[in-house]
């Protein structure tokens, strides 16, 4: 049933080529009319006139993209969209054939559906991305530089002639060397073992997460008890000093509470060690009771 099918739409695609290759060219004053009737009284009949008689320009720019890989129904699809987005804004009264105006058009229709499907991976999106992607091979070729990896003349001269850097072109020589691979694909013909079974997971197991979790809360606990043991003066400066985003200055701090910057250090060395203490003793308690480790 399925290979019916195949055929069948194969046999449709190839009269519908067949078609749109036999579809009578237009004289440029019948191609005038035809976009300026369909421009300012919408006709639709003269829209079907004109974009069938370029049929045959899609047709033949999907040819040369087909070296992507790609279906060449569904780039003659996309180029048929380009087309139809030429006619809506093609101005006749400026005196330029449909023809020149549309290939932009189709072009970049059958350009980016290359860029969306030749991989997963977003492969071009700057102007010069785009170059880069569709100009490396032809490029390369000119060089005569097509097998391995790009050696250091060619890199440098592709990336001259399209104003990119060498590592750009190195790094989209490398993307188009390789085609995108399932994780779930075996790593060889008849094996078990998938490519995604030797990822690597950095990630803690559940039981050191949820270990790491308690130790966080106990911590914290035991910081807050601690803290209580300071009076106000000790507080305000360790809080200043050093639970604060932007530490205050010792400085700043004697002219607050008028004394001397020394004073403050000395309050502060002071209150250190008050917390180091209480601390010590509350984490011992809790490693007592298996809180930490």
């Amino acid at each position: 049933m399925a290979s019916t099918e195949a055929i069948t739409s194969e046999t449709a695609e190839r009269r519908f080529i067949r078609r749109a290759m036999k579809a009578p060219l237009l004289a440029a004053d019948h191609e005038h009319d035809l976009a300026k009737r369909w421009r300012e009284e919408n006709d639709e009949d003269a829209l079907h006139e004109l974009t069938g008689a370029y049929m045959r320009l899609v047709v033949a720019m999907a040819g040369k993209f087909r070296a992507y890989g790609l279906p060449m129904g569904d780039l003659v699809q996309e180029g048929a969209v380009g087309l139809m987005q030429a006619a809506a804004r093609f101005e006749p009264e400026r005196g330029v054939r449909f023809s020149t105006y549309a290939g932009w058009w189709v072009r970049a229709a059958m350009q980016d559906y290359v860029l969306r499907n030749w991989s997963i991976v977003r492969t071009g999106t700057t102007a010069a991305g785009k170059s880069l992607f569709f100009n490396l091979r032809r490029l390369r070729a000119r060089l005569g530089d097509m097998e391995g990896r790009l050696t250091a003349a060619a890199r440098a001269k592709i990336a001259t002639d399209l104003g990119v850097e060498e590592a750009d072109v190195e790094a989209m020589a490398s993307r188009l060397s390789a085609s995108d691979r399932s994780l779930n694909a075996p790593v060889t013909a008849g094996a078990d073992d998938a490519f995604q079974d030797f990822l690597p997971d950095d990630r803690a197991d559940p039981e050191e997460a949820a270990s790491e979790k308690l130790d966080g809360q106990a911590r914290e606990r035991a910081v807050a008890r601690a803290l209580k043991v300071l009076n106000a003066r000790e507080l305000a400066i360790i809080k200043a000093r050093r639970l604060s985003d932007e530490p205050r200055t010792l400085e700043s701090l004697g002219e607050e509470l008028g004394v001397s910057k020394e004073r403050v250090r000395q309050v502060e060395h002071a209150a250190l060690a008050k917390l180091r203490g209480a601390l010590e003793r509350d984490y011992g308690d809790l490693a007592e009771a298996g809180l930490i480790g």
